[in-house]
């Protein structure tokens, strides 16, 4: 039981609040993802961490933009979260939208985490996407263009004021998308 405490110790030192088998093999130092899982089963059963999803383990409090990028890897949290908060979109939603390799829906103690698909080739450099600890999350801009080429151009917008102009017009290089400068052009009636 002595491992077992270190394991949990580790946890609860740590400043992160979400992990998989692999971010603690990684953290304590341990090699037998079997054990591991068994210590992480245990705890979760006696009610010290808790397993909202099949190999995904947090701390009873946990952050909700850290579920959201831990959950699916690589994901980055982007498009209505993002633009909400900086003030594009009015309407209010509490889902946390993401940028993943995959399209689903999931919730996790009553909050929905929904995840977009988008193509690979975008994934090759960060340019837009803020990392902070955990926690990856695209500025305005580039939820803004997420947003565009994910919708095909069927989206409303509430407020343009709050994004920069020129970090779009830097961006949209990154899509190699003739049709999506073509709409962010007459959005923003740009000269691309």
């Amino acid at each position: 039981m002595g491992s077992q405490n270190n394991i949990l110790e580790t946890i609860l030192k740590s400043s992160r609040t979400v992990f998989t088998i692999q971010s603690m093999m990684m953290l304590t130092g341990c090699e037998d993802s079997t054990k591991l899982t068994k210590s992480l089963h245990y705890y979760s059963k006696s009610g010290k961490i808790c397993n909202p999803r099949k190999g995904l383990y947090a701390k009873l409090v946990y952050d909700e933009k850290e579920m959201a990028c831990g959950m699916f890897r690589p994901a980055y949290i982007s498009l209505e979260y993002v633009l909400q908060r900086a003030g594009v979109v009015f309407q209010f939603d509490e889902t946390v939208t993401c940028v993943s390799y995959l399209n689903r829906e999931v919730e996790i103690d009553g909050r929905s985490y929904r995840y977009r698909i988008i193509k690979p080739e975008l994934w090759i450099g960060m340019e837009g996407i803020n990392q902070n600890d955990n926690v990856c999350m695209a500025t305005p801009e580039r939820a803004f263009l997420d947003m565009v080429y994910l919708s095909a151009g069927s989206c409303y917008f509430d407020n343009l004021r709050p994004l920069d102009k020129l970090r779009i017009k830097e961006l949209l290089p990154l899509y190699n998308s003739r049709v999506l400068e073509k709409r962010v052009s007459e959005l923003l009636n740009l000269k691309v």
